[in-house]
């Protein structure tokens, strides 16, 4: 059985940028050999944002591969609709990507390949580890928060990772299902979270650079946002104390993934 690769990709109010993200997204798969399916999740928007996504399903299905939304009623945030997405979805592997794709759809291979070569269960990408990849930089005052919100992710949850909030991951999804099970937290801090499972139940990280430019449009409310997502660092501690993610791990058996020819 070839692989089949899901890319989820959360969604709120992008009725200006999801289309154009879509059509690029087909683009780059028109030259690649796995079969896709991509799950747009509408996280309650006031916008088009499902009407654009519903005027681009006959092209891919033209092209071999099936585009599903999936509608939140009411918003109910990122993290929830990331999780959603990878519960529903049907791929051996599972990336999801924001929806302005600030990563390039062309960097998908940097996190799938090692999954596929059985070096990695989970592949994050990062701005961090190599910064000469970054075009367009954020705003200074962001990119100080976010270095300084990485020093307190890694002093209150152990994890040695140089950027969790890439929106950009992808997943073995046999072995990360248990991942998202034990996941709790629904708004933007949730990625520090699913890596901290993933770590737990003793899957295989691997931290990757990747491209990436800054996007007008960010639903970040900083001050309040960051406040937030302080506190569910803290949350995160708590969870693990409380035993919300112990249970049995997944098999972690090494498998590679077979191209379709």
């Amino acid at each position: 059985m070839g692989l089949l690769l899901s890319i989820v990709i959360p969604a709120y109010n992008e009725e200006k940028r999801i289309g154009r993200s879509l059509d690029e997204v087909l683009r780059f798969l028109a030259g690649q050999a796995y079969e896709t399916e991509i799950v747009v999740v509408n996280d309650g928007s006031k916008d088009r944002t499902s009407e654009e996504v519903k005027k681009r399903v006959d092209a891919f299905s033209a092209a071999g591969h099936d585009l599903r939304l999936l509608i939140n009623d009411p918003n109910r945030g990122k993290g929830y609709s990331v999780k959603r997405g990878l519960m529903e979805a049907r791929g051996d592997l599972v990336l999801f990507s924001d929806a302005d794709f600030s990563s390039p759809v062309t960097e998908i291979p940097k996190l799938i390949t090692p999954i596929i070569e059985g070096r990695a269960d989970v592949a994050f990408g990062s701005r961090a580890l190599n910064r000469k990849l970054i075009g367009k930089r954020q705003p200074v005052l962001r990119d100080f928060g976010g270095r300084i919100f990485n020093l307190l992710m890694q002093t209150i949850t152990g994890l040695k990772y140089k950027d969790t909030q890439c929106g950009f991951k992808a997943f073995r999804r046999d072995v990360s299902l248990g991942v998202f099970e034990r996941q709790s937290i629904e708004r933007f801090g949730f990625d520090p979270e699913i890596l901290y499972i993933a770590k737990k139940l003793g899957l295989r990280l691997l931290e990757v650079p990747v491209v990436w430019n800054d996007s007008e449009g960010s639903t970040v409310r900083y001050l309040s946002d960051s406040i937030e997502m302080f506190l569910d660092l803290v949350r995160i501690r708590y969870n693990d104390f409380s035993g919300r993610y112990n249970g049995s791990p997944p098999s972690l058996t090494p498998q590679r993934a077979t191209k379709r020819h």
